[in-house]
């Protein structure tokens, strides 16, 4: 029979990782504690050279023993404030007590997932099965799942997280979670804030997303890279990662000889007197269609480029011109949506390049192909071109030149490119380009980390075509003011609470609306869609969480009496609804582990989604304030309940940081 799990060390409470450091740094204290206890032993001996080295191997050992303690304590500290990733923990106690079950079973296989239906429990472990037919066939009768389930239990040792298991059907282990344990959980993400779930090593990440093009306005094909890429970044830094934002910005190439013999044209005293470009997309298409029409500028488009690369320092200056104008209109998309990049345009790799095809052709991996320099990478059968047979660079050699400064300069583990599905063909020379680098550089970061490619597809306006990015922006925020209106907001906000809320309605329904489609898939844009109160859009989940603030507000309730019942009182999760509001609160970083796997947003989307639903349920069903029926005044505020309210606020307040939206107080 199972018995009951009892809570058996603080220790359970921290990350595998610290549970390691704790045992070894317990079993330190615990042997140094001994050796000073026996040093003591030699106080009646009289003083000899003997005597005088064990005293000071004393004073080494107190010293020792004193770090050591301090160290332990720090990482207690660090370790109380994370949040738990409960499923990881359950997966831990079925891991070791399959393998005490069985220890014969070479990777035994591991099933533990959160039951559908509160019947089967809170998680349901479901590895008997597939170990059924991983056990060596004898003579003797068959085991059967259940008993294969019921042997995994007896292995389960007491612990905090679970009050029991239950074997069902053929062989699922049911695990129903204790309700303390999951009330002092609720206490310390209040008590601490939401915090990240340990992790074991702090990584580099890199991530290379927007890069629109010098000259060109930014249009409906950024915004996906834009937005995904921001909350990439977002949750990497959130879980303590050292994340660089790179915008990989078009910034060089032949297209800057039309510009620069364009903008000689029409302001020829450029050099001395700011040029007022004020639509610079309308510059490109007049040096573009000159370039198409008239053969004499082409030939001095194309003397201007060689100029350029030749850093001559008026066509450097003309060229730093044009780049400033672009860099004021992307700053204007970047600050509507907040989004932080440290530009690293194409410019940046150019004195890189020449390096890169030299060491190529140093290590002997250069071939000729009708003048071309080649380079055919391990497992590939496609070569990428490092120099075109006129001696200019090319993609893939830019591609190569920004990897390899990426991996052996930056050091990244980690390596995301965020680019648009129609981009595939031209940016995927970066990926077999790992293998070239590898070849360059021996053994190099992503021998053991590898990168991540992400993907994401376009959407669409209804009519199929793209849509300048600015002006998407400006209908988002004139149709969320009108739906303000529409629910008469703006009779009850003030001027400045009103745009706060157009602000956040406007930018978070476009940021959620992206961010709620699997970024694999194509999705039609719709502003009546997103900007739909009722159902998983950010309008709904803003205005719950708008909502949700405001019952301690009414409740004339504060943050110091909120902090102050966070310590003192227990959150009870007695009602059914108050139990399955605490679990869903308490999912948040196994939700934030998923998408550090696979970096599918739309996940976070969907669980926001869930926790505002689940509160829905909680609230309807369960007084968190009793007000007179007769005059309305408060007669009894239930404070555990306030607090489930704080702390599904706390969390979807933190999931919206994620996503890069920004809710209000009032809306």
């Amino acid at each position: 029979m199972q018995s009951t799990p009892r809570v058996t060390s603080d220790a359970n409470t921290a990350a595998d990782v610290h549970y390691f450091i704790f045992t070894y740094q317990e079993k330190e204290i615990k042997i140094l504690a001994a050796e000073i206890d026996r040093l003591k032993n030699f106080g009646c001996l009289e003083v000899s050279p003997s005597l005088e080295g064990l005293r000071d191997e004393n004073a080494k050992l107190k010293y020792r023993l004193n770090i050591l303690q301090k160290s332990l304590q720090e990482e207690r500290n660090k370790s109380v404030k994370s949040m738990i990733n409960i499923n990881s923990r359950i997966q831990e106690i079925f891991r070791d007590a399959i393998k005490a079950a069985y220890p014969d079973l070479e990777n035994p296989p591991l099933a533990v997932t959160p039951s559908q239906q509160p019947k089967f429990g809170d998680y349901q472990c479901n590895s008997a099965m597939s170990i059924t037919k991983m056990l060596p066939k004898t003579s003797e009768q068959k085991v059967s799942p259940r008993e294969i389930a019921e042997n995994i239990s007896r292995y389960i040792p007491e612990n905090e997280y679970i009050e029991k298991v239950e074997i069902a059907g053929p062989g699922f282990i049911n695990v129903h979670l204790r309700k303390n344990f999951v009330s002092k959980q609720l206490s310390s993400l209040l008590v601490n804030g939401v915090q990240p779930p340990a992790m074991e090593n702090r990584k580099k990440v890199v991530v290379d997303f927007s890069s629109p093009n010098i000259a060109k306005e930014m249009h409906v094909g950024h915004l996906r890279s834009t937005i995904i890429g921001d909350s990439m970044c977002r949750l990497f830094e959130f879980v303590g990662y050292d994340v660089l934002r790179l915008n990989h910005l078009g910034d060089w190439g032949t297209q800057f000889g039309m510009l620069i013999a364009h903008l000689q044209d029409k302001f020829p005293d450029f050099l001395t007197v700011s040029p007022p470009i004020g639509d610079l997309q309308a510059f490109y298409k007049e040096s573009k269609r000159r370039f198409d029409t008239e053969e004499e500028f082409k030939k001095r488009a194309y003397q201007c480029v060689v100029l350029l690369q030749s850093k001559s320092p008026d066509f450097i200056k003309a060229w730093k011109l044009i780049c400033d104008v672009s860099r004021k209109e992307f700053q204007k998309i970047y600050d509507c949506l907040d989004i932080k990049l440290v530009e690293r345009g194409e410019s940046y790799y150019q004195d890189k390049m020449k390096d890169i095809v030299q060491e190529f052709e140093e290590r002997g991996f250069v071939q000729m192909d009708d003048g071309r320099k080649i380079v055919f990478v391990p497992g590939g059968s496609v070569p990428l071109t490092i120099m075109k047979s006129d001696g200019g660079f090319t993609y893939d050699t830019s591609d190569l030149a920004a990897l390899k400064q990426r991996l052996f300069e930056e050091k990244a583990d980690i390596i995301v490119y965020v680019v648009d599905s129609g981009q595939v063909s031209t940016q995927t020379s970066a990926f077999p380009g790992l293998a070239a680098v590898q070849v360059l550089g021996g053994r190099g970061p992503f021998s053991h980390s590898g990168s991540l490619a992400a993907f994401q597809k376009k959407f669409k306006t209804r009519s199929g075509e793209t849509v300048r990015l600015i002006e998407l922006l400006e209908e988002g925020l004139k149709r969320s003011m009108d739906k303000l209106k529409d629910k008469e907001r703006d009779k009850v906000l003030t001027e400045e609470e009103l745009k706060a809320a157009q602000t956040s309605v406007a930018f978070g329904c476009i940021k959620y609306a992206d961010l709620s489609h699997n970024r694999m898939n194509d999705y039609i844009f719709s502003f009546d869609k997103m900007l739909d109160d009722r159902g998983n859009t950010a309008a709904y989940l803003l205005y719950a969480f708008t909502r949700i603030r405001s019952i301690a507000r009414l409740a004339n309730i504060d943050e110091e009496m909120l902090q102050k019942a966070a310590r003192e009182t227990k959150i009870l999760l007695d009602h059914e609804k108050e139990w399955k509001l605490g679990k869903c609160i308490l999912k948040f970083p196994e939700i934030l582990q998923k998408i550090l796997d696979d970096l599918l947003l739309h996940t976070l989307c969907d669980y926001l989604y869930e926790l505002a639903t689940t509160f829905t349920e909680f609230y309807d069903n369960c007084y968190c304030v009793e007000k007179d029926r007769q005059t309305g005044t408060i007669v009894k505020v239930n404070m555990w309940r306030m607090l489930l309210c704080e702390a599904t606020a706390a969390v979807m307040a933190k999931g919206f940081d994620i996503l890069g939206i920004k809710p209000v107080q009032k809306m």
